[in-house]
């Protein structure tokens, strides 16, 4: 649904630019796979979608945890977490999907996942 498309990548843009971008279609399904396993039908709260390098370089000038060739410049990343649901079971969920990355942050109470190469941290 091409509509629904447009709808999705609208939410998934770099808020701070304001800059839309095509999202990898295998991320929402990687989302839909996701609420599936664990069983909810609770929304994903969306952290960061997809981000300008603009917004990237800022990030990255703040934090040591921002990749320069982040996945989330080219829309194929999405930092969540689904309320109610631990941080620590939400990535339980996502590595027995091995679909893609999967960074773990309880620090900042956030879950990353990409439709890269499966791989953790």
């Amino acid at each position: 649904n091409k509509e629904e498309l447009i709808r999705l990548n609208y939410f998934f843009r770099d808020f701070r630019q304001n800059e839309v971008k095509s999202i990898d279609p295998q991320l929402y399904d990687q989302l839909y796979s996701l609420q599936h396993l664990l069983n909810t039908e609770k929304p994903i709260q969306l952290i960061s979608g997809y981000r300008s390098p603009k917004t990237n370089n800022h990030l990255r000038s703040q934090s040591s945890g921002v990749a320069n060739n982040s996945l989330h410049k080219v829309g194929k990343a999405a930092d969540l977490r689904i309320e109610g649901i631990s941080l620590n079971h939400i990535r339980q969920a996502a590595l027995r999907m091995r679909a893609g990355g999967v960074g773990y942050y309880p620090k900042s109470n956030f879950l990353h996942i990409d439709t890269g190469r499966v791989r953790t941290w």
